[in-house]
């Protein structure tokens, strides 16, 4: 099982940018797919977490301006960045919990994509 992300770089602030996140591998059930970051010096944290399609978190920093999304049949999520701000400057991962097939439950995570916002 692997996720793959993409869709980071620099943007200005106030810009946009799309995270995409696919699963791929031998996969029997995705549970809960989600966005987290990490700035430099600083720990990793949730930005955003989708159980499902419409139950949904964000975190307080990012609710308003940030929209996930999944596709269980594309096994997708993506994280739509509106309104983005300096203080978003981070490496991007997406994690998810699956079901593998013939498996137990684990944890996985993306190798992350950075996205900064600077002038």
């Amino acid at each position: 099982v692997q996720l793959q992300a993409s869709g980071g770089g620099l943007v200005q602030p106030g810009g946009s940018l799309r995270l995409s996140c696919v699963a791929s591998g031998a996969i029997r059930t995705i549970s809960s797919m989600a966005w987290y970051r990490q700035a430099p010096g600083q720990q990793r944290e949730m930005v955003a977490d989708a159980i499902t399609g419409t139950s949904v978190r964000y975190s307080d920093s990012v609710r308003g301006r940030f929209t996930i999304s999944r596709d269980n049949a594309k096994k997708t999520v993506e994280l739509q960045m509106n309104s983005l701000k300096p203080d978003d400057t981070a490496v991007y991962y997406c994690k998810a919990v699956i079901w593998p097939s013939g498996g137990g439950v684990n944890e996985y995570w993306g190798q992350g994509t950075q996205v900064t916002v600077s002038s």
